[in-house]
């Protein structure tokens, strides 16, 4: 178009703008990691207890693994690595699924992970650290509903004011 115009330089500067610009998109498209869906809709009650009890940890979570990353292989891959809960990538625990309740009065919000392997090694470590080094006002429980799926459920122990 720009030849045909009669217009060289915007043809240059397209090119040498245009294509790094191309190329950067397709980058970030390809480093890409897509939020993390809600495996029910939470309900306004829900919601509602949330902004009343949810804790400084599960806001931040909750808002990190529910939009787009860039750059990351998993969500919570860092944080996986830091508990011994992800000793290579092979083994790293995927994030499927988010679930938001009310559990007698409090919020809980349960991370749904699955893992090709099926020794999942939670148990005591994690359930330890994460309560007492960086969230005192969480309760951390976890279960295993079937092979090779795991729910950690972070429960607020907020009280209502």
């Amino acid at each position: 178009m720009a030849y045909a115009l009669d217009y060289a330089t915007l043809n240059l500067a397209g090119f040498f703008y245009g294509i790094p610009l191309v190329l950067g998109g397709l980058a970030l498209k390809a480093a890409e990691l897509k939020p993390i869906p809600f495996s029910q809709p939470t309900s306004e009650k829900i919601i509602a207890l949330r902004n009343q009890l949810a804790t400084p940890t599960q806001n931040q979570i909750r808002k990190d693994v529910t939009r787009y990353r860039y750059g990351q292989e998993a969500h919570l891959d860092e944080s996986l690595e830091r508990l011994g809960l992800s000793p290579t990538d092979e083994e790293r625990p995927v994030l499927t699924s988010l679930l938001e309740q009310d559990w007698e009065g409090k919020y809980v919000l349960t991370l749904t992970f699955t893992s090709p392997s099926s020794a999942w090694k939670l148990g005591k470590k994690s359930r330890k650290k994460l309560p007492n080094s960086s969230a005192p006002d969480l309760e951390v429980t976890v279960a295993e509903p079937e092979e090779k799926v795991v729910t950690v459920n972070l429960i607020s122990q907020l009280a209502l004011p």
